[in-house]
């Protein structure tokens, strides 16, 4: 697994990149995904987070997390079946799953917020984030049901209880 991480914002807490990782591959593991991938997460500041936004989705606010899937889900397909279709990268070996954006000013506005310490929100947003890369979304009810509860599962995995 290749994660590149890059602070663009925030005190270039890179202490925290172990985390990080830590997060992408307990998410990885818990959905069964056992092919080598590669991505790309990015801190970076509110502003920043809100240009993407505006640009991307047509919303002119800061988010907390953008994720950007790279593999195409075929229907009727989860994501572990769809990864062994996608191209490797010839000097990894790895499939390039996509790009997580994360805003770090959301990271310590919502940490306050509920309660909890930076580094469990930042836990949660990776963790999110990768559940948006393997395909799960919360438009519904349904939906936002299996999030939480896959999100909950991997961060208690991770001994990172709310």
């Amino acid at each position: 697994m290749s994660v590149y991480i890059e602070w663009l914002y925030g005190d270039q807490e890179t202490a925290l990149n172990p985390l990080i990782e830590d997060a992408i591959r307990y998410s990885l593991t818990y959905e069964g995904i056992s092919e080598p991938v590669e991505l790309s997460v990015t801190i970076m500041s509110n502003d920043e987070i809100q240009e993407i936004n505006l640009d991307q989705r047509g919303m002119n606010k800061p988010t907390d997390v953008l994720s950007f899937p790279m593999v195409n889900i075929m229907i009727g397909e989860q994501f572990s079946q769809s990864i062994k279709h996608e191209p490797k990268n010839p000097e990894t070996d790895e499939v390039y799953v996509g790009d997580i954006v994360i805003s770090w000013d959301k990271v310590l506005e919502q940490s306050k917020l509920y309660g909890h310490s930076k580094e469990r929100e930042l836990g949660f947003l990776v963790v999110h984030s990768m559940l948006h890369l393997m395909g799960y979304d919360h438009e519904t009810e349904a939906e936002e049901a299996i999030m939480i509860h896959k999100q909950k599962e991997i961060l208690e995995d991770m001994g990172m209880k709310r």
